[in-house]
């Protein structure tokens, strides 16, 4: 099993975080969305995972570790390639063809998931939805009488389904992936200026292979500042039955910590109250502070601060009063 996994995209959306750092590096709950993302699709897989290839823009060396240390910690290895240009989703997978072969799970990085269900490796393809309310800002699958999915349709009007795609896939043959959407770029096939996946979904259905969908339980999303805080929430609360979540060199003097939170390595909170839904990064420290639903990233300090729904970054010095914050690196922040 391999697990590719596109994240080349510049995350404008989620500046300043994304100046210094590429968007699925941030953290949630202490570990970046990428490391989560891959470690909650190898648990699904029930089979070990040989290779995670990571498609980039040029993040530097430093990152690129940061990405190869992640696909070790799940046994697997690491792989890096690049994305020149932003193409489209299929011109994205096929920069890693190298990696598109055997049983193939596509993931894009901007997403977390949570998922009760084993993945059916037999299946020719699975693709991964969720239930939405209104499906008319999504891309949705419609299914026949025996569950298989017969269309792809993109933002659809007027009903059709409400199955959304939430952008991980599973092919059993990589290699076929791999030629249909060659077939794409060696025929300057495009959809809006760009290469897109569905065609080449559109066109394996049409040729045979039979397409199911896996319903997650929840879809999370970490495409802006609110959202990513809000999905920092949604994991805490799932993981906060887990050990370790504050660290035994944390060192807490006159605190008060309310779960679920994660306190990271020699962080000192000193007279303050952190939580709920907090996350605090190794070597940051809180004085005089409350931090509640929100995420503090590495090596910052807060002091005097009352902040929620906020995401400061690393290096950060803040000292102020109530705000709601979107702070990047090496920002300085005072009364």
């Amino acid at each position: 099993m391999r697990i590719i996994i596109p994240m080349a995209g510049m995350g404008k959306r989620m500046r300043p975080h994304t100046l210094t750092v590429p968007k699925p590096l941030i953290p949630i709950a202490g570990k970046p969305i990428v490391q989560r993302l891959v470690e909650d699709i190898a648990k699904v897989c029930h089979e070990p995972i040989e290779e995670v290839a990571f498609i980039i823009g040029h993040f530097g060396e430093a990152v690129e570790n940061d990405l190869k240390e992640i696909a070790t910690k799940i046994g697997a290895k690491g792989t890096i390639v690049y994305q020149e240009e932003a193409l489209g989703t299929a011109h994205a997978i096929m920069c890693a063809k190298d990696s598109l072969d055997g049983k193939v799970v596509v993931a894009f990085a901007d997403t977390l998931f949570k998922a009760d269900f084993k993945l059916d490796t037999n299946a020719d393809g699975t693709i991964w939805v969720q239930r939405v309310e209104d499906p008319r800002p999504f891309g949705v699958v419609k299914l026949n009488q025996d569950g298989q999915i017969t269309d792809f349709v993109e933002k659809p009007q007027e009903f059709v389904s409400d199955m959304a795609i939430i952008g991980i896939y599973y092919f059993r043959d990589g290699a076929y992936l791999r030629s249909e959407l060659q077939y794409l770029l060696d025929n300057n096939i495009m959809d809006k200026g760009e290469y897109q996946l569905t065609n080449a979904l559109e066109n394996m259905k049409n040729k045979g292979t039979k397409f199911v969908p896996a319903v997650i339980s929840e879809w999370l999303d970490c495409g802006n500042k609110n959202a990513t805080v809000y999905t920092n929430q949604r994991y805490l609360e799932y993981i906060k039955n887990e050990q370790g979540l504050v660290a035994s060199s944390a060192k807490l003097v006159n605190a008060v910590v309310i779960p679920p939170v994660y306190i990271g390595e020699n962080v000192v909170i000193e007279n303050s109250v952190v939580g709920p839904h907090a996350s605090i990064g190794n070597n940051s420290s809180l004085t005089n502070s409350i931090v509640s639903n929100s995420i503090v990233q590495e090596n910052t300090s807060i002091k005097n601060g009352n902040i929620t729904n906020s995401m400061l970054g690393n290096f950060v010095s803040y000292e102020r009063s109530q705000s709601d914050l979107s702070l990047g690196d090496y920002n300085t922040l005072l009364e």
